[in-house]
């Protein structure tokens, strides 16, 4: 009989350094977006790469169907945080509105406990294409929040095993995690 543990993968190298593997946690992540400052983020969703993909039937070939992969596609990232003075995303936005088409890179960190950066995707050459302000009720006490749309070329992030505790720490260092605070 097989040996059914699914973590199997994760016991044995995490026995024998003596390190606990726990996924981490969706709770805590910065967004960087080239020369904007933005704040923080209470939301972010839209981290997806899906290949399309198409079949082909043989004439003649009645048991099975041809599959294949065809063009990679990205959705928008949607980036959600509470509205505040700082006028970064909208600007960016209503530059758009004006027609100056301004492409920016960002990434999105993933932090530890400790607030480290331990996972980043990268997206390349992103437009703000919408723009969604609060919801504003008389009756209710909630955070005002904004949301941006960003559309990009899509999504990159390193492979495990290259990124080094070290690079990590080089990489909180460069987006002002010093210190392990915002």
């Amino acid at each position: 009989m097989p040996f059914r543990n699914s973590n199997l993968g994760l016991s044995i190298p995490s026995q024998a350094t003596n390190l606990r593997l726990d996924p981490y946690q969706s709770t805590h992540f910065i967004v960087e977006i080239e020369g904007l400052l933005a704040g923080g983020f209470s939301q972010c969703s839209g981290l997806q790469v899906q290949i399309e993909g198409y079949e082909f039937r043989e004439g003649g070939v009645n048991d099975f169907v041809y599959r294949f992969a065809g063009r990679t596609t990205h959705p928008p990232l949607v980036l959600k945080h509470g509205l505040s003075p700082l006028e970064g995303l909208w600007n960016w936005h209503q530059d758009m509105v004006a027609g100056v088409i301004n492409r920016r890179n960002g990434t999105i960190y993933l932090l530890d406990q400790q607030r480290l950066p331990v996972i980043w995707w990268d997206f390349q050459a992103g437009l703000p294409m919408k723009w969604t302000g609060p919801e504003l009720s008389a009756d209710h006490g909630a955070v005002a929040f904004e949301s941006i749309e960003i559309v990009h070329h899509g999504l990159s992030r390193p492979r495990f095993g290259e990124v080094s505790p070290q690079i990590a720490r080089e990489v909180a260092s460069s987006v002002g995690l010093t210190g392990g605070f915002f």
